[in-house]
């Protein structure tokens, strides 16, 4: 007997279809040890009575006998009753045992599983419809999944292969570059909502406009219509700094010097208009263009100015004879214009679909370009130079092609491209982080930053109801300006570090500059 139980519990531990094998409870193995003694009492009395009986009888008789003795329980007592079959007598368990049924016959997709005899087997599989073997197979995964993937340890990836030279990879060992005390950590907190909003009232809603710009000295430039206006962001105020004298006249671009001391102003004229901001007056005009300047660019007292014509021109604003350069790359209009943080550098994009890169004149003939790529199927408008990497150049496409491409403009390789599912248009790097933040329209109108190189997204920033057009940073890097076509203009601390907004908590306030905060919305005009 013991010989059959043990080739019994084999079999039910190497059964994948079967509970985990283990030591039985104790009230099983008192129940299985009674009805064993019971059942060799029994048989050895049955064998002593029969080989007696066997002895005194003929064999007609013995097996007549046999017939007739079926049913022994139905005998009756001398006293006129039946006796019951000693056979089916309960077993009498233990004092303080119970008797606790087995739930898995309650179980149905069990009991289904196994009446369909389903089976993995080869042979089994031959003789079974394609439906029935889809069906147990997904029977047995949702079984017995758990079970099958159960491990002690589990690790996310696993680890590298030994080198050569190791016959046994289990005894290789593998050290940790760093501890998991030293680790910085990754989380931080973003806002999902603006600090503040603006109400930008006829604000132009044009995608190949440059109508926002934030100066060193905390001023934020916005053009409306004909106007632009000056927002000082340290105490809230609002200055009117110029207006065009036509009606049908508007303003397309505007851009800061470096210091923050004199702002240019493009007009759909074809004029460029330098402005002291201090002294609220206009320095000079510089003409030369045949169309709308749409976007500016500065490189210390060289400013760059993009036209619908195509045309880019270099102006020396400190000379009588300003215009020292003109290039010819692209056959419609400008849209995208900015300098390397070395200047050594000018990228510009146009609505042609090209990215030119252009040398200082310290650095080449400025008239000719070292790199045109043309991988983007769409308007070229947002454009950013990596602040630690100088050589490193991020654009981003219109609806027609939504990517943010990298390009090393060194050796004119594109580094990496990702597909926003949305229209780019504008983008800008971290100062304090390995991150970028890059503005949309159709469809979504979000601002999305993200992690640099890996470009996974850190988050996503709602709010605006209509296209994000413009966009600008804060001079301490952790504020991003948007403005968007629904004519508001929305401030969000995208970038806030952490030792600041600990300082923050601690002291109070200025007074002005909270009721400022408070103040939640405010017109620009």
């Amino acid at each position: 007997m013991s010989q059959f139980k043990f080739d019994s519990d084999i079999n039910n531990l190497v059964r994948l279809d079967g509970p985990i094998g283990g030591p039985a409870m104790r009230w099983q193995r008192k129940a299985s040890e009674t009805s064993m003694c019971n059942n060799a009492s029994v048989n050895k009395s049955m064998n002593k009575s029969l080989n007696k009986s066997l002895g005194n009888i003929s064999p007609m008789k013995t097996s007549n006998q046999s017939f007739s003795s079926k049913t022994p329980s139905k005998s009756k007592t001398p006293n006129g009753k039946r006796s019951k079959t000693p056979g089916k007598t309960p077993s009498k368990l233990p004092v303080g045992d119970r008797f606790i049924p087995n739930r898995s016959g309650t179980n149905f997709d069990v009991g289904a599983f196994k009446l369909l005899n389903c089976s993995t087997n080869q042979e089994n599989q031959a003789t079974q419809s394609p439906q029935k073997i889809d069906y147990c197979k997904k029977m047995s995964d949702n079984l017995n999944g758990e079970l099958l993937n159960a491990k002690i340890l589990s690790y996310k990836s696993k680890p590298p292969d030994a080198p050569e030279g190791f016959q046994n990879n289990l005894r290789v060992l593998y050290s940790q570059t760093k501890t998991p005390g030293s680790t910085k950590k990754s989380i931080r907190h973003i806002p999902q909502v603006p600090e503040r909003i603006l109400d930008a009232p006829d604000i132009l809603d044009d995608y190949y406009l440059n109508l926002i710009d934030w100066s060193r000295n905390n001023h934020l430039a916005v053009a409306l219509a004909n106007n632009v206006y000056l927002w000082d962001a340290s105490s809230g105020s609002i200055n009117h700094l110029m207006q065009l004298e036509g009606q049908e006249e508007y303003v397309c671009s505007v851009s800061w010097i470096q210091e923050g001391n004199f702002l240019a102003v493009g007009t759909s004229t074809g004029e460029v208009q330098l402005w002291d901001v201090t002294a609220t007056k206009r320095l000079r005009n510089m003409t030369g263009h045949a169309a709308r300047v749409g976007s500016l660019a500065w490189n210390s007292y060289i400013l760059s100015s993009g036209s619908r014509s195509g045309a880019i021109h270099h102006h020396d604003v400190r000379v009588q004879n300003h215009q020292i350069a003109s290039l010819a790359g692209h056959t419609q209009e400008v849209c995208g214009l900015k300098w390397a943080p070395d200047g050594r550098y000018l990228a510009s994009g146009g609505n042609d679909n090209l990215l030119n890169i252009w040398p200082s004149a310290t650095h080449g003939d400025p008239s000719k370009a070292i790199h045109t790529f043309t991988q983007h199927q769409a308007a070229v408008k947002a454009l950013a130079w990596c602040p630690w990497q100088p050589s490193v150049l991020v654009s981003g496409g219109g609806t027609a092609d939504r990517f943010l491409r990298f390009w090393n403009v060194s050796n004119g390789n594109c580094l990496n491209s990702i597909d926003t599912k949305s229209q780019v248009c504008s983008v800008l790097w971290s100062k304090e982080y390995r991150e970028l933040v890059s503005a949309h329209g159709y469809a979504q109108n979000q601002l999305v930053i993200w992690k640099y190189p890996a470009m996974t997204r850190t988050a996503e920033l709602l709010g605006h109801t209509s296209r994000i057009l413009h966009m600008c940073m804060s001079p301490d890097g952790s504020t991003v300006a948007t403005a968007a076509g629904d004519e508001t203009l929305r401030l969000w601390k995208c970038f806030q570090s952490e030792t600041h907004g600990k300082s923050a908590k601690k002291g109070p306030r200025d007074p002005k500059a909270m009721s400022g905060t408070l103040k939640l919305r405010q017109s620009i005009r």
